[in-house]
């Protein structure tokens, strides 16, 4: 049982940057994907970000490509979420997620742990 605590979320105008971070509460095989998906009030959750563990190439939601950058620290077995040139289309709450079986899936099925989000706002 892998959990996930993630942290960084604000309140920062358009065209800011935040970084959001995503702790393990194990350690995560190399197999793994961790991804970052965000649900903004009245829509379903989606996908934004992946990266996988052991080789760390990435894929993103066309939306936020050139925008965010998620990246990992082994030693610490946190993954990073860093969002620049934020809009207000990207205020929503943002969650990090797991897949221990490595498919490098945009589904919410295909990831097993989820932690319980953080709250990201951007004004106009």
């Amino acid at each position: 049982q892998v959990q996930l605590a993630e942290s960084g979320g604000g309140l920062v105008q358009a065209g800011g940057s935040l970084r959001l971070s995503c702790a393990a509460s194990a350690r995560t095989s190399s197999t793994y994907i961790m991804g970052w998906f965000r649900q903004a009030p009245g829509r379903e959750r989606e996908f934004v970000a992946a990266l996988k563990w052991n080789s760390g190439s990435t894929y993103y939601a066309d939306s936020v490509k050139g925008r965010f950058t998620i990246s990992r620290n082994n030693t610490e077995n946190t993954v990073y979420l860093q969002m620049n040139s934020l809009k207000p289309e990207d205020t929503a709450i943002y969650y990090c997620a797991a897949d221990r079986r490595g498919t490098m899936s945009t589904q919410i099925w295909a990831y097993d742990y989820w932690g319980q989000g953080t709250q990201v706002t951007v004004s106009s």
